[in-house]
């Protein structure tokens, strides 16, 4: 958080944060289109809502889990976008120096467990570590991202039956973008909600709209306090749209152009704009301030990301496990 930003309110932070993870985005789909960056890219664009109402109100020490769709949920829980920008580089400086590529950012010195890019695979594993909070009586809590069509793997319901029985510390954000790469959810489950498979555990189960970043903050708060309170896990279900296609290779083929631009007439940011103009919370002057900001600070990120250095071929050996004798 930038000193200009401690000077926010909170709703003027949150609203900086989604133009962070909007502008992120776009500056790395732009790179990657000009052929600057390796690797491949899973873009967050439409659902900033969905990161930033459920992270803002965790403290450093609670945990993240993510999913190979991950820039906003490492930039909504601290991780500094000028790592991030030098991951996706490639370089030493990167959050996971230069490792992990753009479906592994992460930094857990800030809670944000590197991003697991198996569908699914980021469940159990925040089931482990919420079990880990409680043996080690901590009151820190785990927020567990994953998208609708993880919903339907073995291991979400494995891990949701042994975090109510465990009664875990674990928040279940179910990220409902309406498809599985290019599945639409109406071809893959019968149920009307992700969310009401939570009272086969015993735990609440909530639908949210997911482009409200108000709406997600409130249904967080709720979630964070009980799982706090040592009252066991929560799920909720964001209802969201990506705006962009599931990787960059996708033509979004599967979709109409109607729903689309129903769906971008809800963007999350414009609407938090809407907000805050009717509301009080800010003038036009002052989301101007704040735009201008973020530019800055991409803009610093990225000149930073370019002049930082290259990983070597001995950077290979390190951070390794062993095993052996």
């Amino acid at each position: 958080m930038t000193k200009e930003a401690n000077k926010l309110n909170k709703h003027q932070q949150m609203y900086e944060l989604m133009v962070l993870i909007r502008r992120y985005e776009e500056t790395i789909s732009s790179l990657f289109l000009e052929g600057e960056l390796p690797g491949t890219i899973h873009q967050y664009q439409g659902q900033e809502a969905c990161a930033v109402g459920m992270l803002f109100d965790l403290r450093k020490d609670d945990y993240m889990t993510s999913t190979h769709r991950p820039a906003g949920h490492a930039l909504a829980k601290g991780v500094s976008v000028e790592s991030c920008l030098a991951e996706m580089f490639a370089k030493t400086t990167g959050c996971c120096k230069g490792k992990g590529g753009s479906m592994h950012l992460g930094d857990i010195s800030c809670g944000a467990v590197p991003a697991i890019a198996i569908v699914g695979g980021g469940i159990p594993v925040a089931v482990g570590i919420g079990l880990s909070c409680k043996m080690r009586r901590t009151d820190t809590v785990v927020v567990c991202f994953f998208g609708d069509g993880a919903a339907n793997e073995g291991a979400f319901h494995e891990a949701l039956n042994g975090a109510a029985l465990w009664n875990l510390p674990v928040i279940f954000a179910c990220e409902n973008n309406l498809y599985a790469a290019s599945t639409c959810i109406r071809q893959a489950m019968k149920s009307e909600s992700i969310a009401q498979r939570a009272s086969a555990y015993g735990i609440p189960g909530e639908v949210v709209d997911g482009n409200d970043v108000l709406a997600v903050n409130r249904a967080a708060l709720k979630a964070i306090e009980r799982a706090r309170g040592n009252e066991g896990p929560s799920l909720l279900e964001l209802e969201t749209y990506r705006i962009v296609g599931h990787s960059r290779s996708d033509p979004c083929g599967y979709r109409t152009r109607e729903e689309e631009k129903a769906w971008r007439e809800k963007d999350p940011i414009l609407r938090m704009e809407k907000y805050l103009l009717e509301h009080g919370g800010a003038n036009p002057e002052d989301l101007e301030k704040i735009q201008k900001n973020v530019e800055k600070r991409i803009e610093h990120a990225l000149q930073e990301a370019r002049s930082a250095p290259e990983p070597q071929a001995e950077d290979a050996l390190q951070d390794v496990y062993y095993g052996g004798e």
